[in-house]
């Protein structure tokens, strides 16, 4: 089945050490989206976002620096693999350099 791979970036005026807690945080990261998310905050634990349209797992962590999830929609199909995303929080002059990867997406979302 055909995927596609994305990238974004922003530069944000805060610390990594909070973006990666807020991400982690069902209340913090509920805040940084305006919609409800339940997450476990560990390696192997689960999340769901934007009030369970979202759901996966997280896959790997280095504190402040690094998240790596299992991704899927509430439209992928049952036959469409979980897709990826790395986040990359990198300290600038200005604050934190934030870098998703999204990969493994189904062509047709």
């Amino acid at each position: 089945m055909a995927t596609y791979e994305f990238v974004v970036s922003c530069e944000l005026s805060t610390d990594a050490a909070s973006i990666y807690r807020a991400w982690l945080s069902s209340d913090g990261h509920s805040a940084m989206t305006g919609a409800a998310a339940e997450v476990d905050p560990v390696i192997g634990g689960e999340f769901t976002a934007w009030d369970g349209y979202i759901t996966g797992r997280t896959l790997e962590l280095e504190a402040d620096r690094r998240i790596v999830q299992s991704w899927r929609t509430s439209e992928f199909t049952p036959d469409q693999a979980d897709s990826r995303i790395d986040v990359r929080l990198d300290a600038t002059p200005a604050g934190t350099l934030v870098t998703l990867t999204h990969s493994g997406v189904p062509a047709d979302q």
